[in-house]
């Protein structure tokens, strides 16, 4: 094929695409939420359904999808025609999904399209308030000692909180008893009441009952501390440790590059509201820099995160049908 043709038939299969992207979007979108209405995730994608609205000139509703650790909203979109219009948000959980389930209904890496990282937010090793450690090495010395006879709560396979614990019981190479709530907030409860041990959650979550002294809080786990949280890190205190329950949006795999990049552009224009970050920060939450929320980027740390949680969760053992 001689080089003028090759240059129209180049041009011709990619005007649907920018035709598309001129028209995109056509209509009103979805941001599926994986977790229940109330918790940080549903937080973090109302908040950025709104910006994105603005920015795309079409409502953007956000939408509870719940059920299997999240990978029930996550197949959805995964199986979605691919056009833009139906999203994914979702936080660390995804990555350890492409270990945790022996059989998925969508393959992660080549189901969807990630659009871009969102937001961090640290998570803190906690404990009920008379638990005897004053700092992080007698905390984790406590669980090195009694094992099984103390008992760590989370809420769920694939959960951050979940994949916290078995990191920390990675690093203290003794398991606990593991106890499964329906959330977060039972687990504080029980928590506050004396009658759970250990536990490792959203600083989100937590920071309420530590500042009032009715849990007690070790260590956050990001590289520095939490603003407003006052914590010290793991690595302050000699454990190398670092986790984000970090959050990311995704379309369906598919989805041409030209919407990916519409889509992760209104995202960043949504990151940049200055109510936005206001109502991140007042939740411990961090706003992911401009050079995080991009689809390259996004690709690769999710791809490092998969490879990072892989042996651990192996090793544990801790797997769903």
């Amino acid at each position: 094929m001689n080089t003028p043709r090759r240059a129209l038939l180049g041009a011709a299969l990619a005007t649907p695409f920018v035709a598309q992207a001129q028209g995109f979007p056509s209509r009103p979108l979805s941001i599926l939420i994986p977790f229940a209405a109330g918790g940080p995730t549903d937080m973090i994608a109302r908040l950025l359904a709104e910006g994105m609205s603005r920015e795309l000139g079409q409502p953007v509703a956000a939408e509870n999808v719940t059920g299997a650790g999240g990978t029930i909203a996550a197949a959805r979109v995964a199986q979605s025609r691919p056009d833009g219009h139906t999203l994914l948000i979702h936080h660390i959980g995804l990555a350890a999904a492409a270990t945790l389930y022996r059989q998925l209904p969508f393959s992660i890496d080549r189901g969807l399209a990630p659009l871009g990282v969102v937001s961090h937010t640290g998570m803190t090793f906690v404990a009920r308030p008379d638990f005897p450690p004053r700092d992080l090495a007698g905390y984790i010395a406590v669980l090195r000692e009694q094992g099984d006879r103390l008992n760590l709560g989370h809420s769920g396979l694939g959960g951050s909180n979940q994949l916290c614990g078995m990191l920390l019981q990675h690093a203290a190479g003794r398991s606990a008893t593991t106890i499964v709530f329906r959330g977060s907030a039972p687990a504080m409860t029980e928590m506050m009441a004396g009658r759970l041990d250990i536990s490792c959650d959203q600083a989100t979550v937590v920071a309420p009952f530590v500042r009032d002294g009715r849990i007690r809080a070790y260590a956050v786990t990001l590289p520095q501390r939490i603003p407003g949280f006052d914590v010290p890190t793991a690595r302050e205190q000699g454990l190398d440790m670092v986790m984000s329950a970090w959050h990311g949006l995704y379309a369906a795999a598919g989805t041409p590059p030209e919407l990916q990049e519409r889509l992760a552009r209104a995202m960043r224009a949504a990151l940049a509201d200055d109510r936005l970050k206001q109502r991140f920060a007042e939740t411990l939450t961090t706003v992911a820099t401009d050079a995080e929320a991009t689809p390259a980027h996004h690709a690769q740390f999710l791809a490092s995160e998969i490879g990072r949680l892989r042996p651990l969760i192996v090793a544990a053992g801790q797997f769903a049908d």
